[in-house]
């Protein structure tokens, strides 16, 4: 709780400007999920809005396949890690498993417990987005807007794009982008085997 409520300043941050400059709230905010903190935060002050749907991204790697992946709330089952009991990627005998993400942020066995208890409750809906999808939304962001995204933010924008078909024209979506990709130009570039 602590990390969300200190997390939650850009959560209060993104509503109030939906309504200094729309006059509403979004009808959706999606937020990129590995062990939960920035997502958290910025979900945390939307809760109780229930018109604004939250969506969590996961890192969906290379596939579905256990140590493809560091999906946690789309394949793991509850159990402890550090203390806390929420969803893991663990073996029979609790142990994590190995995951995988071309995102070290979203590379993670686990995640915080109240992303535990938004995915039991229904309140938050959590998909995954595979590491191929996540490196054209970092490319298509940049060539559009000018804009570095993180390669764990990319996940989130590649949700986004992935789902505007379904949406209607005065639909406000709010992105979270929770880091600089100026971090992650060297291993988008060896990813997509450019020189630069």
């Amino acid at each position: 709780m602590m990390v969300r409520d200190f997390q939650s300043v850009i959560g209060k941050e993104a509503r109030q400007q939906c309504l200094d400059i729309e006059g509403r709230l979004p009808t959706e905010v999606i937020a990129c999920v590995g062990g939960g903190s920035n997502s958290a935060g910025m979900f945390y002050p939307f809760v109780e809005d229930d018109s604004v749907a939250l969506t969590g991204v996961e890192a969906g790697g290379r596939g579905p396949k256990p140590g493809d992946h560091a999906s946690t709330l789309s394949f793991g089952n509850k159990g402890v890690l550090h203390g806390s009991y929420s969803y893991v990627l663990q073996d029979a005998d609790g142990q994590t498993m190995p995951v995988h993400s071309i995102s070290a942020g979203l590379d993670y066995p686990g995640v915080g417990p109240e992303h535990s208890y938004w995915k039991d409750s229904g309140r938050v809906d959590y998909v995954n987005i595979r590491d191929d999808e996540a490196l054209a939304a970092f490319q298509t962001l940049a060539k559009l807007e000018g804009i570095l995204p993180a390669i764990e933010s990319s996940h989130a924008i590649a949700q986004a794009i992935k789902t505007a078909g379904q949406r209607s024209q005065d639909d406000i979506v709010v992105i979270c982008l929770s880091g600089r990709g100026d971090k992650d130009v060297y291993e988008v570039a060896r990813l997509l085997g450019k020189d630069i």
